[in-house]
């Protein structure tokens, strides 16, 4: 799949395609529906499908200081995208100038002088252009005039996620932050997942026999509330079934928060400086103060043993 950091990226001798536009932090299902929906119709038309993003995203830009929290990485975006079939992904760097873009100017400059529309999909609510202004009403006259398509697909899926709520990368970020990990999984169609690299810590996980990767994460990422989670540890190409850690370390007064997260009977692990991924399956405990060191002990050696229970149980990623 290629990847294009700003329309100079594109080749000049790119040919027509079906292209779709939005931020789509997390892919979730209903983001799925979507993208494979653009793949499907590429695949008739025998043209690529592209998928056209934005960095930062656009609140941040046009509210500074409102950026949310991310689901996923632009990298790991388009790692999802390319799962579905998509062929290229471009990004567009969101600038205060590129927000000052027309609707109109928009169509012009993005989806004819350089990808060549042939067919664009979106969801029913998208907007684009200068304060928003842009429907898929004015795309697809749009479309009348440069000789390309509109089709909407209605991306709203619902289950048990957030009592019924359509499923959005909102409801997921709210699930996310309140420890709902299983929740937000359902939406995502996979667990949420938080990336970074290992970082030295206070080290006090090694003396007590729990060795963890301390992640530091990503700028902007969502993190689940402060707690012990089941999930996995990704690592040099391996998922490995992790005890995770969120939070600030109350048993020894810390004030940093971290995400930890100990690789279940692994032994004489090194991970320092390398870039990993923690997948948070489920939600074991909330973060909690005990009365002596022994209490701690007991405890997380239960939490381990839940924690390894609720990997096995699951389908490994």
């Amino acid at each position: 799949m290629q990847r294009w950091r700003g329309l100079e990226d594109i080749p000049q001798d790119w040919g027509r395609s079906v292209v779709t536009i939005g931020s789509y932090d997390g892919v979730h299902r209903g983001h799925q529906l979507i993208i494979r929906h653009a793949v499907d119709r590429a695949r008739d038309l025998g043209v690529p499908a592209v998928v056209v993003t934005f960095d930062p995203h656009p609140s941040e830009v046009v509210r500074p200081g409102s950026h949310p929290p991310l689901l996923a990485p632009h990298h790991r975006r388009a790692e999802l995208m390319a799962d579905l079939g998509v062929d290229a992904v471009l990004i567009l760097p969101f600038t205060t100038e590129f927000s000052k873009l027309s609707a109109a100017d928009f169509v012009v400059k993005v989806l004819v002088d350089k990808l060549h529309a042939r067919t664009v999909v979106e969801g029913p609510n998208f907007r684009f252009g200068h304060k928003a202004a842009g429907t898929v009403e004015f795309l697809a006259e749009q479309g009348g005039v440069y000789d390309f398509d509109v089709e909407v697909v209605d991306l709203y899926v619902t289950g048990e996620a957030g009592g019924g709520e359509p499923f959005s990368s909102t409801l997921t970020r709210r699930l996310v932050a309140g420890g709902e990990v299983e929740g937000a999984a359902e939406i995502l169609g996979r667990p949420h997942r938080v990336e970074g690299v290992v970082v030295r810590g206070a080290q006090r996980g090694r003396d007590l026999g729990f060795p963890t990767a301390n992640v530091e994460t990503l700028p902007h990422t969502a993190i689940p509330a402060d707690g012990v989670y089941a999930g996995w540890l990704h690592a040099q190409g391996e998922a490995m079934p992790a005890a995770i850690s969120v939070g600030t370390n109350p048993q020894f007064d810390g004030t940093e928060r971290t995400v930890e997260a100990y690789a279940i009977d692994r032994v004489g692990l090194d991970l320092y400086g390398l870039h990993v991924a923690v997948d948070f399956l489920a939600f074991v405990r909330g973060q909690a103060k005990f009365d002596t060191l022994e209490a701690l002990l007991e405890q997380m050696a239960e939490d381990v043993e839940r924690c390894k229970d609720l990997v096995a149980a699951a389908e490994k990623p």
